[in-house]
């Protein structure tokens, strides 16, 4: 499975510290497992994956595509609840 990364996420991931990390790949891992674990979105965002994980106590969203045909997975966003819909139809 190829995993890609789009400019959001790798704003987000920088920004992280080295224990939060850890947790965002666990998540990762948990996705390629079962890319249709997510809850698919419907409307603008209909393409889209949302995965929620806990980090600590705060509840963090992953947004990502699943393309079956390429076998690839492309993260497209990282953030808390708020704003994070907003943030991704941008």
């Amino acid at each position: 499975m190829k995993i890609e990364q789009t400019l959001s996420f790798k704003s987000k991931i920088k920004k992280l510290h080295k224990n939060q990390l850890a947790e965002v790949e666990g998540a990762i891992r948990t996705i390629c497992a079962d890319p249709t674990l997510g809850v698919r979105k419907k409307g603008d965002l209909a393409e889209a994956y949302v995965h929620k994980f806990k980090i600590k106590t705060v509840l963090h969203l992953l947004a990502y595509r699943w393309y079956e045909e390429e076998c690839l997975l492309r993260l497209l966003h990282l953030g808390t609840h708020e704003n994070f819909y907003r943030d991704l139809k941008h």
